[in-house]
């Protein structure tokens, strides 16, 4: 391996941070414990300045370069979150920056970055993912000879990103068991997994990616890090299509394990965080608390570390988290029904098909004369799991049913 973060670089970013970040808390999950018969603590990030740990790569980088260096200007590309630890940094240390972010980052994200950075940084939002904006940014850094400041796959980025694990195991009470920690491009993963290989050599580290975007798994598949083609960006910020080269060698020969959750299971452990712990967490955030049911088994009687990696989630994304919650657990389908085009059709349809607890929350139909039976595309919420069947058994047997409209992708990428 030819760079592996050394514990006394990790520690000298750690006296760099000082003036800028946060020594985030490490809180005890009641909940979580009672439930998995464990002690899982919560390595609060979400709580840190910018609300994310990306602030200690970002700083730590841009304060190691030179004088001319920083003279020159700084250049990034960000889903949100680094975007928000450059723009901090830049206007802390005086510097200029130009930032880089896709079109579809939330709104939240942009304007936040627009605050921490005031006058001294521009942003642009470029491309639909960030591997688009990455390539804007480094064609336009090259051009203008501005300082690359890359989000995950750098030296420094890592070693600033690594200070959360010597906070977790400077804070923790007792030995570190299970260490769950959240991996997209991997900065995060690589520089705590290191220090933990490093200072507490006996811990399980597991990563956790979104299985829409699971770069991480699919490089180890291939043996080397290959990209992905296509990825699902929901988990925006850890939603990438390749592991940074240096991380990926370091997360492989740091990290025991991998798993994947379903987006859907990012948005209930959101809305659960929410509704149980009063703790708000954007989509990534949320990812080592969404692997811990998978764990579950082998959680019992250990001591567990989940890093909460940021809370940069805009209010107008609730209704899609809410949506694909609903999905995900299965209590929201979407059909095409066919209703003979008679009076009381409807009426029959509510009274016969559906349970006194199912609720029409979608509907569009348009009445054709010249047909016996109009479609009309139909969306139910249900209380619980188990009425689906019934339902759709009811909705077959009075002719009723046309299409399932989940499993038709096209169809329910339109809707939904």
């Amino acid at each position: 391996m030819s760079y592996f973060p050394e514990i006394e670089k990790v520690k000298a970013a750690a006296l760099k941070l000082k003036e800028v970040a946060n020594v985030t808390p490490l809180t005890y999950n009641i909940l979580g414990s009672e439930k998995y018969a464990a002690t899982i603590h919560f390595k609060r990030e979400d709580l840190q300045t910018v609300r994310s740990y990306k602030i200690r790569g970002a700083f730590n980088k841009i304060s190691s370069l030179s004088e001319s260096e920083k003279s020159s200007g700084v250049i990034c590309a960000s889903a949100g979150n680094h975007a928000q630890g450059l723009a901090y940094a830049c206007r802390k240390l005086g510097i200029r920056g130009k930032i880089y972010m896709p079109l579809p980052t939330p709104k939240q994200k942009v304007n936040q970055v627009a605050f921490f950075g005031k006058e001294w940084v521009d942003v642009v939002l470029e491309g639909d993912t960030f591997d688009d904006a990455y390539a804007a940014a480094v064609k336009y850094g090259n051009a203008k000879g501005l300082v690359f400041i890359h989000p995950f796959d750098d030296e420094k980025v890592i070693e600033g990103q690594a200070t959360v694990g010597l906070e977790i195991i400077e804070n923790s009470k007792k030995p570190v068991d299970i260490l769950i920690l959240p991996i997209g491009g991997g900065g995060l993963a690589a520089g705590v997994s290191a220090v933990f290989k490093q200072l507490s050599p006996h811990t399980k580290i597991i990563a956790v990616e979104p299985e829409g975007a699971a770069s991480y798994s699919f490089a180890l598949q291939q043996g080397s890090n290959a990209a992905l083609e296509q990825i699902d960006k929901f988990v925006d910020g850890a939603a990438v299509k390749k592991i940074g080269n240096l991380n990926f060698n370091i997360c492989r020969s740091c990290i025991d394990r991998v798993v994947t959750v379903p987006e859907g299971k990012v948005c209930s452990t959101i809305l659960e965080l929410y509704n149980l712990d009063a703790i708000v967490v954007e989509p990534a955030g949320a990812l080592s608390i969404a692997a811990l049911e998978q764990l579950g088994p082998e959680l019992k009687g250990k001591n567990v570390v989940c890093i909460v990696s940021g809370s940069n989630n805009d209010i107008s994304r609730t209704e899609e988290i809410r949506e694909r919650s609903l999905l995900y657990e299965g209590l929201k389908h979407y059909f095409m029904v066919r209703f003979p085009q008679r009076a009381g059709a409807l009426k029959e349809f509510v009274a016969e098909v559906l349970g006194p607890d199912d609720d029409i929350v979608h509907f569009e139909y348009s009445k054709k004369t010249s047909r016996e039976k109009g479609p009309a595309i139909v969306g139910i919420e249900l209380k619980r799991k188990e009425d689906f069947q019934p339902m759709l058994q009811r909705m077959k047997e009075r002719q009723f049913f046309g299409e399932y409209l989940n499993e038709n992708q096209e169809l329910f990428n339109f809707l939904v």
